[in-house]
């Protein structure tokens, strides 16, 4: 058996490192393995990726960790401070912090992955289509991205918020509204540079269609520039989602988010601290996580951007 392993071993690390792949797919392998060796390299950017990690797994198991129910209020014990029975303490219901904590991760990683996914893509097919066409096409879709970028984005969820209502579904859909305009400006300059590009006129001569062009062949090219900096966002989307939901616009209560957690308990802040700063913590330290790892996929995915 360990013969075995140690002999599959090098035949697997030549084929990822061959400097001659046979086809596509072991390009992209051995791509994907010289960056995971570049990333592994970069201290805080591990330190980032083990913190999403840690968010991921939380989320998953939060059944299993959170030693109480979330919502189940309890006032014989309101306003507990940490301790062996509550490791956080209790808010001002009685309701034991470390499990609000747990399952309030789910929310968190529920705005940042909705909004990734829809104002990535909405970025992404108006950069590249911008940036494909010129013309008209780019004059209108830039000003309407400019008409956006002109407004905090914080400002803007909140105006958007207050007139779909108050609700996290709303507030998913506010954040991403603000979200899109700087993936559509990445985009566009990453058409506008590759667009004259040999093999895309090799792939036009071929009879390739327009959409054939920005889908196959611009768009994978805006890809790792987009991945970079939608997670540098996500702390921003953090916050304002934390934001929103200390307003009372975002999650509702009895919904153990975040920002809602914080704004419940400012009131007990100079006393009974754990109640806001708890949460106040979890923000930052994710927050953190999400910028420590985009500041390590930059150097690994877009180089330019670094040094």
């Amino acid at each position: 058996m360990n013969s075995h392993t140690t002999t599959v071993k090098p035949g697997l690390m030549q084929w990822l490192t061959s400097d001659t792949p046979q086809s596509r797919f072991q390009a992209k392998c051995g791509r994907t393995w010289l960056g995971w060796l570049k990333l592994t390299e970069n201290k805080l950017a591990m330190i980032g990726l083990s913190i999403v990690m840690g968010l991921i797994l939380v989320t998953i198991f939060a059944p299993l960790l959170a030693p109480y129910d979330p919502l189940a209020a309890d006032l014989a014990n309101r306003i507990q401070p940490p301790g062996a029975e509550h490791w956080f303490g209790t808010d001002q219901l009685g309701r034991d912090i470390l499990s609000r904590l747990i399952y309030g991760a789910q929310y968190t990683l529920l705005i940042v992955g909705l909004v990734a996914i829809t104002a990535a893509p909405v970025g992404l097919l108006v950069g590249t289509a911008a940036g494909f066409f010129g013309g008209w096409v780019d004059a209108v879709l830039m000003r309407v991205t400019d008409i956006f970028l002109a407004f905090p984005k914080l400002i803007l969820a909140l105006a958007f918020v207050s007139a779909l209502g108050p609700g996290i579904e709303n507030a998913i859909l506010a954040i991403a509204i603000t979200a899109w305009p700087p993936y559509a400006r990445i985009a566009r300059a990453e058409t506008i540079t590759v667009r004259k590009s040999d093999y895309i006129d090799a792939a036009r001569l071929q009879g390739v269609s327009n959409r054939g062009l920005i889908i196959g062949h611009i768009m994978p090219m805006c890809v790792s520039s987009l991945v970079v900096r939608v997670t540098l966002d996500m702390a921003g989307m953090i916050l304002i989602a934390a934001g929103l939901g200390f307003l009372g616009l975002g999650a509702q209560p009895p919904m153990p988010e975040w920002g809602a957690m914080v704004s419940d308990g400012r009131q007990f802040l100079l006393d009974q601290w754990w109640v806001s700063t708890v949460p106040g913590i979890a923000i930052f330290v994710v927050s953190l996580g999400f910028n420590l790892l985009g500041d390590g996929l930059r150097d690994v995915l877009d180089p330019r951007g670094g040094d």
